[in-house]
């Protein structure tokens, strides 16, 4: 990463735009009842976005750990042994380590033992660190999942250690990608971070937390479901199972099964697509800029599943005066009175 800020160094000054984390004000829960999470996956600035949207994940710190020395700073880190990392601060009834876990997964190349993607060096190994026997005994479970899958056809390296002391990094490296968004994506369309995710999720659904095998997603989704969730495409307006589904349920992904839509915020927006005021569980979605059609757009895609869903637009009715516009074939529907049966009875309240 030190060569890549040299190679920026050229670039026109930017407008410095002052952000805090999402995460950390949409939460006050009380510090007795949080808990630490540890993960070294390469450059801080790409692993911190993955984690902070995440509902209950309360700040997410860039910082470095795993050296022998105090104090260390952006200049000597390296030379002390340390790594980068981020570290977590979140709430488990909102949150589960499992989850953390898969994220975390899906954003580094767990063979390589020499770095990450452009970085090279111990600097910028992977590691997941565990702060109680518990975490290590979950990530323990995940690693060797994700060694049986069959996914990655080199040994899985990247080494599960007790957490050590952790040092913050300088200010001007939190939220770096909000900061300083132009260089950040200059760096990571430069470093292959992103060509290596894509060329291995991408039709492929893999949960390493929990017992789902590999799933090819072309024999496992209609035509339809695979165009418009892995190739962004979008169905016909009034020719789709949801537009006009009034009965009370959820909607959930067609590939993950994240929970992501209700009919008690759901409206006939006149678009001939199903539409809704507002996400059931706002971490489990991302909103991506998406320039295509000649214009600016939003694109609303799942965390975990990662599958496009469609765009959501600032016309919608009160209370939130927006209209997420969605794709019924992204989304499978679970009616009210099977919420429990199909694993989700924590919703049933919402029908009673």
């Amino acid at each position: 990463m030190k060569r890549v800020l040299k190679y920026l160094g050229g670039l026109a000054a930017l407008l410095l735009v002052v952000s805090f984390s999402a995460a950390a004000e949409q939460t006050k829960t009380p510090a007795s009842m949080t808990e630490k999470a540890m993960f070294a996956g390469g450059c801080f600035w790409c692993m911190t976005s993955p984690f902070e949207t995440l509902n209950g994940v309360i700040s997410v710190v860039s910082g470095y750990a795993g050296g022998t020395t105090e104090n260390p700073t952006y200049e000597n880190y390296g030379r002390g042994g340390h790594t980068e990392v981020v570290q977590i601060t979140y709430d488990p009834k909102l949150v589960t380590y499992n989850q953390l876990l898969n994220i975390f997964w899906h954003q580094i190349d767990p063979t390589d033992a020499d770095g990450q993607f452009v970085d090279r060096g111990h600097e910028y190994i992977s590691a997941i660190y565990a702060y109680n026997d518990e975490q290590k005994q979950l990530a323990q479970q995940s690693r060797e999942r994700l060694a049986n899958s069959g996914i990655f056809n080199q040994p899985i390296v990247t080494e599960i250690l007790a957490a050590p002391a952790f040092w913050r990094a300088e200010e001007y490296h939190q939220d770096y990608h909000k900061k300083n968004p132009i260089r950040y994506k200059y760096y990571r369309s430069r470093s292959g971070r992103d060509d290596f995710l894509h060329k291995t999720w991408d039709g492929i659904w893999f949960d390493p937390t929990g017992m789902q095998p590999k799933v090819d997603l072309k024999t496992q989704l209609t035509p339809l479901q695979y165009k418009v969730t892995q190739e962004n495409g979008t169905e016909p307006p009034f020719d789709n199972i949801y537009w006009d589904n009034k009965k009370p349920g959820i909607y959930v992904d067609i590939v993950s099964g994240e929970p992501l839509f209700s009919s008690t915020d759901k409206y006939d927006s006149g678009t001939g697509w199903p539409s809704f005021t507002r996400p059931l569980v706002a971490g489990n979605i991302t909103e991506v800029e998406d320039n295509t059609l000649f214009t600016t757009r939003t694109e609303v895609r799942s965390r975990l599943g990662n599958s496009h869903l469609g765009h959501v637009f600032p016309d919608g009715p009160a209370p939130t005066g927006l209209r997420y516009c969605m794709n019924s074939a992204a989304l499978r529907f679970i009616p009210a009175d099977k919420l429990k049966e199909a694993g989700y009875g924590e919703y049933e309240k919402l029908f009673k």
